[in-house]
């Protein structure tokens, strides 16, 4: 017998704070709608977008699921999904799987939790339809404020029959069958952008990477300010995103070697697809990694890093303070970490608290790029 309830889940490694939390009214509907489904497929479940175990762990303890197979693009949602099965007894009931054929080979019933990005839901249906069984029925909820008409559209593109269900605590589930299966995917998406260099910037993106493949406005103010950065032999591009700033300190720098970190199997892709596609390859190691857990302590030269604001739709500065103590972590004494931030975050006193005295390299009205040097 499990020890399973929904109030023990944990969002650790990931921020937790009052207003975060590491469940929500989509799950519970999810699981009570497709629980007659779950119970009769109980060994060809699939589970995408889980954030912290609540669907995975659920069809396990409360349905009888057994060799879940589930995909979450945070490395963070990964780690939390493990440590809530471990503490619930749960740890031998699923598997981890990258967005792919194996994950969905032959599935009869796939829990969804919707992205907000309709690119991530779009990549999602097509791997879908593509691999899951010609019977599967896809459950996908989302928090009806951050469900549009528009997922419909894009589910009944790869699929022939979508319908709304009723919402509940304003959750709602879309229901889809009948797959449509098409030859290619159409990801990674591709961008060229003129970044002041001799030729246009490729950028590429697969679907759950934030931003796609466009030039984050504060990432296009902070890369010409980058010239003043000390010299060094290797960077870190922290939360990497589509690869904009690995690729452009490869092409600026000919010299320099980078490591291009996010936690998001996404983006790490993606950050892989931009420094092909500009031909600095092989300068770039993308990493999927918790902020920079898996780096040594005062190991490195210089980090340049554009954070987040948002989680799950919350402004909430947990996450940039996470990624700055990290940063102050790892760099070595006299080391540089670039940032660039929205002026109206004020993040000029924690980052010379977590990393070290922090002066301002550039401002407009909507952008601050400030440089902390390790002490």
């Amino acid at each position: 017998m499990t020890d399973f309830s929904f109030d023990n889940l944990r969002r650790a490694p990931d921020v937790e704070a009052p207003n975060l939390f590491a469940f929500d009214a989509t799950d519970r509907l999810l699981l009570d709608t497709a629980g007659a489904g779950i119970t009769a497929d109980r060994d060809g479940v699939v589970v995408i977008g889980d954030h912290y175990g609540a669907l995975t762990l659920g069809a396990a303890a409360l349905h009888g699921a057994r060799s879940l197979r589930t995909h979450q693009d945070p490395l963070s949602g990964e780690l939390a999904l493990a440590a809530n099965a471990q503490t619930a007894g749960l740890a031998a009931a699923f598997s981890h799987h990258p967005l792919d054929e194996a994950l969905l080979t032959g599935a009869p019933t796939v829990l969804l939790q919707l992205p907000r990005s309709l690119a991530a839901l779009d990549e999602i249906a097509w791997t879908i339809a593509r691999y899951a069984s010609p019977d599967v029925t896809v459950f996908a909820g989302g928090r009806v404020k951050h469900m549009t008409t528009a997922m419909n559209g894009i589910l009944g593109r790869h699929f022939t029959t979508v319908s709304a269900g009723l919402a509940r605590q304003k959750s709602r589930i879309l229901t889809a069958s009948v797959p449509v299966v098409t030859a290619a995917s159409g990801f990674p998406v591709a961008e060229q952008h003129d970044v002041g260099l001799p030729a246009p910037l490729v950028l590429k993106a697969f679907g759950s990477t934030f931003g796609g493949a466009k030039l984050d406005a504060g990432t296009r103010y902070l890369l010409p300010a980058l010239s003043a950065a000390r010299a060094a032999g290797q960077a870190i591009d922290l939360g990497s995103g589509n690869g904009t700033i690995a690729a452009y300190l490869a092409l600026t720098r000919p010299a320099l070697k980078i490591v291009a970190t996010d936690q998001s199997a996404s983006a790490v892709a993606s950050s892989r697809a931009t420094a092909d596609a500009n031909g600095v390859g092989d300068r770039i190691t993308v990493v999927r990694d918790d902020a920079l857990s898996s780096m040594p302590d005062s190991s490195a030269e210089l980090i340049v890093l554009n954070p987040p604001f948002h989680m799950e739709g919350t402004v909430h500065s947990g996450i940039a303070l996470k990624l700055f103590a990290d940063a102050g972590r790892v760099l070595q004494p006299g080391g540089e970490l670039w940032t660039v931030w929205n002026s109206h975050l004020q993040y000029r006193t924690p980052l010379t608290s977590l990393v070290g005295p922090t002066r301002q390299a550039a401002r407009n009205p909507k952008f601050t790029v400030t440089v902390s040097t390790r002490s």
